[in-house]
């Protein structure tokens, strides 16, 4: 049997594009990491845990104390939210904000929480 040159690239081509797109597939996270901090539970569990220390201080923190104070918190869960610096803690608090219009610094949100 003879086959033409262009049928030999041809097969070529679909098993070289058939192996290509399964690379490209076993490389593609599937799952979720078990350390990723930017899911929407692990936003709530570090708005919650940020409600509780200000409630706990009475509002009566700056941000670089509340950062503090939450690291130090038992509930903190140091695998998860290692990432967990001062900017990311502005962010949320700037999103906590967004969410609660009438809401503009840390001693309004403990008013608020009372």
């Amino acid at each position: 049997m003879q086959l033409s040159i262009s049928t030999i690239m041809l097969g070529f081509f679909i098993i070289l594009l058939v192996l290509s797109i399964w690379k490209i597939w076993a490389f593609l996270p599937n799952k979720q990491l078990a350390d990723d901090d930017t899911t929407q539970e692990a936003q709530e569990k570090l708005e919650a845990l940020m409600l509780k220390v200000i409630h706990e201080h009475q509002g009566k923190l700056s941000e670089k104390e509340l950062f503090e104070a939450m690291h130090a918190d038992s509930n903190f869960d140091k695998k998860l939210f290692w990432r967990f610096n001062l900017n990311k803690l502005i962010h949320l608090l700037q999103s906590y904000y967004a969410k609660n219009e009438n809401i503009s610094d840390i001693e309004s949100i403990y008013e608020k929480l009372v």
